[in-house]
């Protein structure tokens, strides 16, 4: 390295437009160079500016480049020489410091974007997502299970390092608790936050796509519902039952329809054609993501007509008690049945189970009465077989008409001897068996 040529001095008292050994009255320069030797300059503005360059050779072409080192006096005269070996240590390895500038650069950005985006961060971003699709006590209850299960173990851990050991090693615990469902419910979110994250460059493949299968599987758990032949009893403590009006008509409605308890909660009076006598439901308020038909029965008219003073000038048939522009917790339903004594023994999603129950079996002459499509095309179910379902669009709904007439009229003459809202009279016999 040739002798040092600057003194802090130098650098400190360079004026601007008044190159060292000027003569006096000289007219300003724009710019010029105090030299330190070894290809390091001090660059002094007319506008007062001192920058650090360093010229040099590029190692691809050999033409000369400079390379800015920053402004004096963020970067003193020492710390400049310090960039400038490190520059010329560099050049000794054949690599450009300009290049590898950029380089450096990209990098800490590429580190700092990864620490940014840790599997908490990212979990918030999907289910502000999911919050679109699906109900706010499922978007709590997710946001609830990730927080006591996932987020103290991955949450700050940054997302590309997420891997499938590491996710195992957390959810084993909760498996040998028995919380099966607990673990088949995080492996889902779990690996759709990863998707989620996939989906936007972040990684490129989901490390935890297959852990399900290295978990025990949770037995399945039926809805708990009753057998057709305790309808009838059902129907007298519907009727006797201290039951709100709102409330009991969206169980009967949900019983008369066969829909979700969520979709009939939410039924609005701009999805029902009166004249047609059908619901609409949009494909954004089912399930399956599709949108579903109900022939409307004259009992489920008549529950609609009872509850039009109600809330006829209101969006939704069944409204809450607290919001009145709101619609009745997907819950009542539920809590509704508890007080009458079903606690365990029946949903309001068992309600379509008594349903399927009866349709399934109701026959003439040992002979099945209707087509089980017709009856999954009712129940909004999806086919199992794919290749079938990609194939089988029909919504079977002229059969419909007629199956739902006879599971009204069933429903009826179960209230035989009891206040039957769907009917406003008491109920008649009207399908013999």
């Amino acid at each position: 390295m040739s002798k040092d040529r600057l003194y802090d001095s130098n650098v400190k008292n360079a004026k601007p437009g008044i190159p060292p050994k000027s003569k006096p009255g000289a007219p300003l320069v724009k710019e010029y160079n105090l030299a330190d030797g070894d290809g390091l300059y001090l660059r002094v503005k007319l506008n007062g500016s001192k920058m650090w360059l360093f010229n040099y050779y590029r190692p691809s072409d050999k033409k000369r480049a400079n390379i800015s080192f920053g402004l004096y006096p963020d970067v003193t005269l020492s710390a400049a020489r310090e960039r400038r070996q490190e520059a010329r240590a560099l050049l000794a390895q054949g690599v450009d410091p300009q290049r590898h500038k950029v380089e450096q650069l990209a990098i800490a950005q590429a580190e700092y974007e990864t620490s940014q985006n840790t599997f908490e961060h990212m979990a918030a971003k999907w289910l502000d997502l999911k919050r679109h699709d699906v109900t706010k006590a499922y978007a709590d209850d997710s946001w609830r299970c990730l927080e006591m299960y996932a987020l103290p173990f991955i949450g700050s851990m940054p997302i590309s390092q997420i891997r499938a050991p590491k996710v195992i090693e957390l959810l084993r615990p909760l498996e040998a608790d028995g919380k099966l469902e607990t673990v088949r419910r995080l492996c889902q979110r779990i690996n759709e936050i990863l998707d989620y994250s996939v989906n936007h460059g972040l990684l490129d493949a989901n490390p935890c796509s297959a852990i399900r299968k290295v978990f025990k599987k949770p037995a399945k758990k039926h809805m708990p519902t009753l057998k057709p032949g305790e309808l009838p009893q059902l129907m007298a403590d519907i009727a006797n039952g201290r039951l709100e009006h709102s409330t009991r008509c969206q169980i009967e409605w949900s019983l008369h329809t066969l829909v979700r308890p969520g979709e009939s909660a939410g039924t609005r009076w701009d999805e029902i054609d009166f004249e047609a006598k059908v619901w609409n439901i949009p494909e954004d308020r089912m399930k399956m993501d599709r949108p579903h038909r109900v022939p409307l029965t004259p009992q489920a008219l008549s529950l609609l007509e009872r509850m039009k003073p109600i809330s006829g000038h209101r969006p939704y048939v069944f409204p809450s008690r607290r919001d009145p522009l709101g619609h009745i917790n997907d819950q009542t339903a539920n809590a509704a049945l508890k007080r009458l004594g079903y606690g365990g023994r029946l949903v309001a999603h068992g309600l379509r189970s008594i349903g399927s129950t009866t349709l399934n079996e109701a026959t003439i002459n040992g002979q099945r009465i209707f087509d089980p499509d017709v009856i999954e095309a009712a129940l909004s179910h999806a086919d199992d077989n794919e290749i079938r379902s990609a194939y089988n669009h029909a919504d079977y709904f002229e059969q419909r008409v007629t199956m739902m007439s006879w599971w009204s009229n069933h429903i009826e003459q179960a209230s035989q001897g009891n206040q039957s809202l769907a009917s406003g009279t008491k109920a008649l016999k009207l399908v013999n068996e």
